[in-house]
């Protein structure tokens, strides 16, 4: 079974980031949502108190085989200064583990520089964040190699059924779509 580290930001986008565990926790999956900031106690773009499992600093990514990054505008300006984070996003997809990103978040991805001949997608108007990319406009999640990425908190869902999918397989994402009453139209 798969072990996911889902990095939490203040100013992150909740529900990009908890669909994510959500949807990956029903599927038996690990995922630790690992703060950023000097605590485990993360407030969100709306305000919302979530408490991390851990921090970041304390983790080893060895024994992780993906990474999520949340969106949230503030939340990915976060992501985007820390270390950690740019240090582990350019492992992650070196070693040919998923990372996947969400709204603002895959321009964490771009600033990092493993986009160029990528296909992904993002939040409206972040765009010329997807440096080196093929946008794809058309698309809640897209997928190219190991890397996932999607449009915003409307896309969230079909985003965390692409990461199971990746993990999973097709059938195992129907299954969960059919779980949590989930119909792409």
């Amino acid at each position: 079974m798969a072990k996911i580290a889902l990095f939490l930001a203040d100013g992150c986008e909740e529900i990009e980031a908890l669909t994510q565990a959500d949807i990956l926790r029903r599927a038996r999956m690990d995922v630790d949502i690992l703060s950023i900031m000097d605590t485990e106690n993360v407030i969100t773009s709306h305000n919302i108190h979530v408490k991390a499992d851990g921090m970041i600093g304390d983790a080893d990514f060895s024994k992780y085989d993906g990474i999520i990054l949340p969106g949230g505008l503030k939340g990915t300006e976060n992501l985007k200064k820390h270390p950690i984070v740019r240090k582990e996003v350019q492992e992650f997809f070196d070693a040919g583990k998923l990372v996947a990103a969400i709204c603002a978040g895959p321009t964490v991805l771009g600033d990092v520089g493993i986009l160029k001949g990528k296909r992904a997608t993002c939040y409206p108007g972040c765009e010329e964040g997807l440096i080196g990319a093929e946008v794809i406009k058309s698309a809640p999640a897209v997928r190219d190699g190991n890397i996932i990425t999607a449009r915003g908190v409307g896309a969230s869902i079909s985003f965390g059924l692409q990461i199971l999918e990746y993990f999973e397989g097709e059938e195992a994402a129907k299954k969960m779509a059919e779980k949590i009453i989930y119909r792409i139209y």
